[in-house]
């Protein structure tokens, strides 16, 4: 990685999301993910004053289920966008659910730096865009090897990062692939500070704090 800031020369072309992709947001939001968390699975949102409502934003969290991206956006009040399976996109009802919510394909096979690519573009299309930092699925919801992607993402587009928790989504398929109504339980930190360069000292060091803030709202648990 460059030893140098790598910003952007110019600012990103919006700063929110498109006004279709926001309707859609809420009309899903609203009408689906929202009774959801809160009435099969109990849920519970810490923290959501923390949110920046507009502007460039990182989300980095734990992950331990396919139900959480629309959980976590619906519990951070603006669209997330998540680089996602494209397998995904060929599943009827999920396609049109994880679109509205600002999903993006990713083939498997096709590297780190082209799904990082991805989120840097779907930042600069007014998106806050989500990234989970171990990047992949963990049996527990802890996080176990933190990767460098969202610190490098968020120095090369100045984009703050915002942790968050997700409490119980890792039981939700624990007995079966019937999704079970277990208590979960979302804790959203304060905002972080983007690195000022892609330094890889500094990147480590964002990325650590990232995952010392998440495991601290999740030690908090129900």
């Amino acid at each position: 990685m460059s030893q140098t800031s790598e910003r952007p020369s110019a600012e990103i072309s919006r700063d929110r999301e498109p006004l279709i992709s926001l309707v859609l947001y809420h009309l899903f939001k609203w009408s689906v993910v929202s009774p959801v968390l809160h009435t099969y699975f109990c849920g519970r949102i810490y923290g959501a004053e923390n949110v920046p409502k507009q502007g460039r934003l990182l989300v980095v969290s734990n992950h331990a289920s396919d139900f959480d991206p629309p959980l976590l956006s619906c519990a951070i009040g603006r669209p997330v966008a998540y680089m996602a399976k494209e397998e995904l996109f060929n599943v009827p009802v999920l396609k049109q659910a994880i679109t509205a919510y600002g999903a993006y394909p990713v083939k498997r096979g096709t590297g780190d730096r082209a799904a990082m690519k991805a989120a840097m573009a779907s930042i600069e299309s007014g998106w806050a865009t989500g990234v989970f930092l171990d990047g992949t699925r963990t049996p527990d919801g802890r996080i176990a090897d933190p990767k460098l992607g969202a610190a490098w993402i968020a120095a090369k587009t100045n984009s703050p990062l915002i942790p968050v928790s997700l409490w119980g989504t890792h039981e939700i398929f624990k007995h079966g692939k019937f999704p079970q109504p277990v208590p979960i339980t979302i804790r959203i930190g304060k905002v972080i500070e983007a690195p000022t360069t892609t330094n890889r000292a500094e990147l480590e060091a964002i990325t650590q704090r990232c995952a010392d803030a998440i495991h601290e709202l999740h030690d908090l648990g129900r």
